[in-house]
């Protein structure tokens, strides 16, 4: 007998062996396992008795919250397709998504449906549902959240969806930071394989507990909204990532887990607060979205007794492809020779497929940990394709592989370690250089609290590294001190030739740096800038 590989079997599961656990805890509220469960089913009744069938599309926009994670749950068990929007995005591309996904309806939270205000009557949106947030009023015409899922008669039977696992179950959109949005398509099966490496190899039990610091809205939460529930963990809700709550939540709810990007895990080092954070537990946190400092991690695991977890991975496999696996001989190095470790992307995880290092040939690079080539994967994790956009698809999936764009090496080991975006490594005079390389060297530096490094044009080289920094509050540090600090700690033509200090730096919603941003001003009308 074969069933098929789903999520949704999770919450079945975790509602028959922990019905009077606590599931959820959202600021105030929490919920056992049945209670969610049974807002869960709520929201499938009232959805199918608006007409939500199988297969149709639902945009929701909501933070981390407990409807956000009901609308993972109470959606995708009927067979329909969410579409998780990311609330940070300007009203045009809030529209195109909105449109090119095929959503038939929203649900919104009140305190980011300003942007959905301008683009409602462009809409063709069937039924919009609003999950109110006191102080934040809205304009939009729509059901109250808590009315919709209530007014159901708990006599009627749960719609039960046929689903087949490689049917779609979210399209998530990537950032389109260089085009217009893509729409990644993943299936049951995508999201349940991925699920099953987070809680393999982040070593989920029942007993944890899990703090959403990531947005769950993207790549699913890199598949934390699926794993917790599948160990009968708990979830607490953090609807905005607050340095100095995260670090009274550590306290409060004992948290074991969470994860976030490098920018998440630097804010909460460098808070106050941080040494005076008293944590019972030692919380593992993994983290992914761009290369981590080994100076990062050691401050991480330093300051705040973090047990980091480095990995890796991308919207379109669902996301996780790489992890920095820990091995006993690793204990007797020294804790920056640990933090360089724990710096690499890693190996495969069990459950995902194969990922390698190919150079321009598609051969894959030697394993000594120079030779530069691109990390390609295929397998279980890899997203379907692109929504309604055959050529992007064919673009990224060639040869059954899926192409990243990181550039990376392989070490001895097997280890992977990404050297940089195609597009952000630093050509100069012919030498490539890693921009993540400098940025390493410059987190080591005491009073700079974040870095980019970008490429910028050069007369004689083509183009130069040049560093923006954010400096620590009241720090003062000249331009030819932090050029002379990276000189002494690396090849000379590799170190910044000039830098700039601002006050911050631009980001996504998960905190990945926008590069583009600021290259746009040095290349104008030049294809470096994407």
């Amino acid at each position: 007998m074969i069933t098929p590989l789903t999520p949704m079997d999770w919450k079945r599961r975790a509602v028959k062996y922990y019905p009077h656990k606590v599931a959820v805890i959202d600021g105030e509220k929490a919920f056992t396992y049945m209670e969610f469960g049974q807002r869960i089913d709520r929201l499938s009744l009232a959805l199918h008795a608006s007409g939500i069938e199988k297969g149709d599309h639902i945009a929701v926009m909501l933070p981390n919250t407990h409807h956000m994670l009901e609308c993972f749950y109470g959606i995708c068990q009927l067979g329909a397709v969410m579409v998780p929007l990311n609330y940070r995005l300007s009203a045009e591309d809030l529209e195109y998504i909105i449109k090119h996904s095929d959503a038939k309806m929203l649900i919104i939270d009140a305190e980011y449906a300003a942007p959905i205000e301008p683009i409602v009557t462009n809409l063709s949106m069937e039924t919009i549902i609003i999950v109110p947030m006191e102080g934040h009023e809205t304009d939009l015409a729509g059901i109250n959240y808590e009315d919709f899922i209530m007014h159901v008669n708990d006599r009627d039977r749960l719609p039960v969806a046929d689903i087949d696992e490689n049917q779609l179950m979210t399209i998530n959109y990537t950032s389109g930071t260089t085009s217009k949005p893509k729409g990644v398509m993943l299936t049951h099966r995508g999201n349940y394989m991925n699920a099953a490496n987070f809680i393999y190899h982040l070593t989920l039990k029942h007993d944890d507990v899990y703090l959403h610091t990531l947005p769950m809205f993207h790549a699913n939460g890199w598949g934390g909204v699926w794993a917790i529930t599948a160990t009968g963990g708990t979830h607490v809700c953090l609807r905005k990532v607050d340095p100095p709550q995260i670090l009274q939540l550590f306290s409060k709810h004992n948290i074991t887990l969470l994860c976030g990007a490098p920018t998440v895990v630097n804010m909460l080092v460098n808070d106050p607060k941080a040494k005076q954070t008293e944590i019972k537990v030692r919380p593992r946190m993994a983290t992914a979205g761009a290369p981590p400092s080994a100076a990062l991690i050691h401050k991480a695991e330093e300051i705040l007794g973090l047990n980091m977890i480095h990995v890796y991975g991308l919207t379109e496999t669902s996301p996780f492809i790489l992890y920095n696996e820990w091995k006993d001989d690793f204990e007797a190095k020294t804790a920056d020779e640990q933090a360089m470790i724990k710096a690499r992307q890693g190996i495969e995880l069990v459950f995902n497929g194969e990922t390698m290092v190919v150079n321009q040939a598609g051969v894959e690079v030697a394993w000594d940990g120079r030779e530069l080539g691109e990390i390609i994967t295929r397998g279980n994790v890899v997203m379907e394709g692109y929504y309604k956009d055959p050529e992007k698809t064919a673009e990224a999936i060639r040869d059954g592989w899926f192409y990243s764009g990181d550039l990376a090496v392989t070490h001895p080991d097997g280890y992977i370690e990404i050297q940089d975006r195609a597009k952000d490594l630093i050509i100069s005079g012919g030498e490539n250089i890693s921009s993540t390389e400098i940025e390493g060297i410059l987190y080591k530096h005491p009073d700079v609290l974040e870095v980019a490094v970008i490429a910028v044009p050069h007369d004689k080289w083509g183009e130069t590294p040049k560093a923006i920094i954010v400096l620590k509050d009241d720090a003062y540090v000249k331009e030819s001190e932090i050029i002379t600090f990276c000189r002494s700690r690396m090849a000379h033509f590799k170190a910044p030739t000039s830098v700039e200090f601002v006050e911050a730096l631009p980001k996504t919603a998960t905190g990945k740096l926008q590069k583009y941003r600021l290259r746009e001003s040095h290349w104008k009308g030049s294809k470096k800038v994407n």
